[in-house]
């Protein structure tokens, strides 16, 4: 499909900026002012971005324990979001939520969830809303290769192709749920064929490709838009940091993620492409390198200057009167 010079700049931008903040979190959470667990998402760049970008802000996408890529690829304000981790009250979430809880339902972000399995329920819910406004909205779960095995996600498969619902599941199977690897763990051929048995199309895809990404996730926000149903993307990736932020990783071969960042990096495979096609010119990367730093480093500075909640409001943001 053709992409417009202006959406692959967009397209590179969200994916630097997905990069530039996991790389900051990544050394902001060893100071130690960080507080509770960081799972980060670099090197899974081009699967929320690919995705995202066919997104309104009506649609809602739910998240898992690894959130960022997904909250930055829907919109949710940068500045914002790395108050939240650093637990200030400028946060998204007023500071209370922090990395695993991050969200911004103005934006259609459900949040990020630490309940592994959790997203695709609360998808069908949101797809059945949708499907009764009748106003053409999509609903859109982020599950893992670990979240993939949950019962959570087979009912909800399942229930979103009896109702017909505007729902599209995403596996992102980075090889590792945790420290088990996704091909001891899934016993099905592939998410994909598990899939095709609760009679969703699916497909898998090379999640280090944006475009394959785009274009699968075309065809299934324009199904699920047009009345036709659930569909699931079975995205292989890889990440480039340890489940969480203090992970040894010795499930790992030797230079594993060093040579993933050598060979096969989203965005260098991007950037590549572009630049060599004549669509875009190499200066016009650099400026958004630029601007995406400035961007990072503001961030953790306003951060770190917003002031903590204070006792006092322990219990506001918790309860909702209807």
């Amino acid at each position: 499909m053709t992409i417009t010079k202006a959406k692959l700049l967009e397209a590179y931008r969200i994916m630097k900026t997905i990069r530039e903040f996991e790389e900051r979190v990544h050394i902001e959470f060893a100071s130690g002012e960080i507080p509770g667990f960081v799972h980060l998402y670099a090197g899974e760049e081009a699967c929320a971005t690919g995705i995202c970008l066919h997104l309104t802000q009506d649609d809602y996408i739910a998240s898992t324990h690894r959130g960022h890529g997904h909250c930055i690829a829907k919109g949710v304000d940068v500045r914002g979001m790395m108050a939240e981790l650093f637990g200030r009250t400028t946060g998204v979430c007023c500071g209370k939520g922090g990395s695993m809880h991050i969200a911004d339902l103005d934006l259609g972000m459900m949040g990020a969830n630490g309940i592994v399995g959790g997203g695709p329920p609360l998808v069908c819910g949101a797809a059945l809303a949708a499907q009764r406004e009748g106003k053409g909205n999509v609903a859109l779960a982020f599950v893992g290769d670990g979240g993939s095995n949950q019962g959570t996600t087979f009912e909800s498969l399942n229930l979103a192709k009896v109702w017909n619902l505007p729902a599209i599941f995403v596996v992102e199977d980075n090889g590792y749920a945790e420290a088990t690897s996704s091909k001891y763990s899934v016993g099905a051929e592939s998410n994909a064929k598990r899939a095709r048995g609760f009679g969703l199309p699916a497909v898998r895809v090379d999640g280090h490709d944006f475009f394959a990404v785009h274009e699968a996730a075309d065809e299934a926000v324009q199904r699920a838009r047009n009345g036709g149903g659930p569909t699931l993307l079975d995205c292989q990736l890889n990440r480039y940091y340890g489940h969480f932020e203090g992970d040894a990783q010795t499930y790992r071969g030797v230079d594993e993620v060093k040579l993933l960042r050598d060979d096969i990096d989203c965005i260098q495979r991007f950037s590549e492409r572009i630049t060599k096609s004549g669509e875009v010119e190499a200066s016009e990367l650099s400026a958004i390198d630029q601007e995406v730093m400035d961007l990072i480093e503001d961030s953790v500075v306003t951060a770190k200057s917003a002031p903590k909640p204070g006792a006092e409001e322990l219990l506001t943001d918790v309860y909702v009167s209807y």
